[in-house]
């Protein structure tokens, strides 16, 4: 029998480290040759990791969130045979593991972190000294689970993540126990900054209950916090308030979820474009009654054989047209280099909502798109993003985008550019409202155009323009279909 190491490959394009995001195999499991065993992502796409040889798995490198290095030990596996690791040789660890020790408390409460320190001191350093009555203090275990998307120290248990699960106090501690005040017993004054005294197996389990250990009656030696003080705030804190009869009680419980994958590119990108684009909005009503009426027709005539259209194919054909006019829309601004690059053609990005977060599909030519190719395109591209299908150049290099929540659109959204784009179109919820039309007042569907411009690049009569030009295509829809 030997050990195989899988080490972090070389994804490509210049990258130096990536980041875990999910494991697909746990210790102990057995492995077969291709299996996939773990995603990472890069910053320009989930990558999946597979295995070239099939065994037993002896250990796992890191932590979902922890950025890791290419060449670094991602899973050491028990192969038949010889493998590729001598007998006793410690994992390689590269540079940017150094992350995934930090984020080993990430998701902590303040008052634990000092407890995993001393955990994962090494036995030759001298552990500084306790204070009074905490010589029985339990070491925290279980650090695989600290910071992982579990969020708290109980995910090592096996927790489910973003869930807080009481856990039966070990035996021993809990039966130091004096008299107990009585039932409701509030916790004596502690004076600010004044930390409650508990080990840190009390301390742990109050987070994961959601305690205040600030609000607890401490019972034990100098007013020390034991299992059984948990046990009874838990009990006064379920009991009914004085309010009238009600069962209304306070809550005390906290999330910590890490962000990681998707959801930390996310943010990224979100904080880089309000960062450095300057926004400005601008709010159009539209009126598409017209719309609406010819896309019913369109539907009940060849919707069967070719699909239903919904209005976003329209849309799509408008912003299309009127950025013949207004070049400047279609563009990306390299702030750095204080150059904008307008396209020629138009790279629409779709800005599809998936359950790992937001993703932006590019329609590639949408210039050279009829309405029902652009329908299928956006369901096409739509449920490659959300199943995670989607190819790596499916997912960049858009020069304007489109975003629509569909009946959920709100009345005005102030939507991010995707930079470094220069605009992008917010879709509205279609409402029926009643409007004057001379003296007659009649019920018509109207539509807002949310959208927003970087002013640097956009001037505010030009983006008020360009959106004018897209509501006289949509308000007479026959235009759209004229060359």
């Amino acid at each position: 029998m030997g050990i195989y190491a899988i080490k972090m490959p070389d994804i490509g394009e210049g990258i130096a480290e990536v980041e875990l995001v999910e494991w697909r195999i746990q210790a102990g499991d057995e492995v077969k040759e291709d299996q996939i065993v773990a995603d990472v992502m890069t910053d320009k796409a989930t990558v999946e990791i597979p295995s070239p040889v099939a065994g037993k798995v002896l250990e796992l490198g890191g932590q979902p969130g922890q950025l890791m290095a290419v060449g670094s030990e991602l899973v050491r596996i028990e192969v038949a045979g010889e493998g590729n690791v001598k007998p006793g040789a410690a994992p390689a660890k590269a540079a940017a593991a150094v992350q995934g020790q930090a984020s080993s408390t990430a998701g902590v409460p303040p008052d634990l972190k000092d407890d995993i320190t001393r955990e994962n001191a090494s036995p030759s350093e001298p552990l500084p000294a306790r204070g009074a009555g905490s010589s029985d203090s339990v070491p925290l275990r279980g650090r695989a689970g600290v910071g992982a998307q579990g969020g708290g120290p109980g995910a090592a248990a096996g927790s489910t993540p973003g869930r807080l699960h009481p856990s039966p106090p070990p035996g021993g501690e809990g039966a130091k126990t004096g008299a107990r005040p009585p039932v409701g017993t509030p916790a004596p004054m502690r004076a600010p900054g004044e930390r409650p005294i508990a080990s840190p197996a009390v301390r742990r389990r109050a987070w994961e209950l959601g305690i205040e250990l600030q609000f607890v009656h401490g019972s034990g030696p100098a007013g020390r916090i034991e299992h059984s003080d948990l046990d009874v705030y838990l009990a006064s804190r379920g009991q009914p308030q004085a309010t009238g009869g009600t069962r209304l009680r306070q809550k005390h419980g906290e999330q910590q979820i890490p962000m990681i994958g998707l959801r930390r590119k996310i943010a990224q990108k979100m904080q880089e474009a309000k960062r450095r684009i300057p926004h400005f909005s601008y709010v159009e009503e539209i009126d598409v009654t017209e719309l609406e009426t010819l896309r019913t027709r369109i539907n009940e005539r060849h919707g069967a054989a070719r699909g239903k259209l919904t209005v976003l194919p329209f849309i799509a054909r408008a912003v299309v047209l009127a950025l013949e006019e207004f070049p400047q829309m279609n563009a990306r601004f390299d702030d750095d280099a204080g150059i904008v690059t307008r396209h020629e053609p138009v790279h629409l990005g779709i800005a599809t909502q998936t359950d790992s977060g937001l993703m932006v599909p590019v329609l590639r030519h949408a210039e050279a798109m009829d309405l029902w190719t652009f329908a299928k395109e956006i369901a096409r591209l739509a449920e490659a993003a959300r199943t995670g299908k989607a190819a790596r150049d499916e997912l960049q290099g858009s020069t304007i985008t489109i975003s629509s929540l569909g009946p959920l659109g709100g009345i005005v959204t102030t939507p991010v550019i995707n930079h470094p784009e220069v605009a992008i179109i917010g879709v509205n919820r279609m409402v029926a409202r009643p409007v004057f039309q001379g003296d007659a007042i009649v019920k018509r569907q109207l539509m807002n155009l949310s959208s927003s411009f970087d002013h640097r690049v956009v001037d505010g009569m030009d983006a008020a323009k360009f959106i004018q030009a897209i509501r006289a295509l949509l308000e007479a829809p026959a235009l759209l279909f004229v060359e």
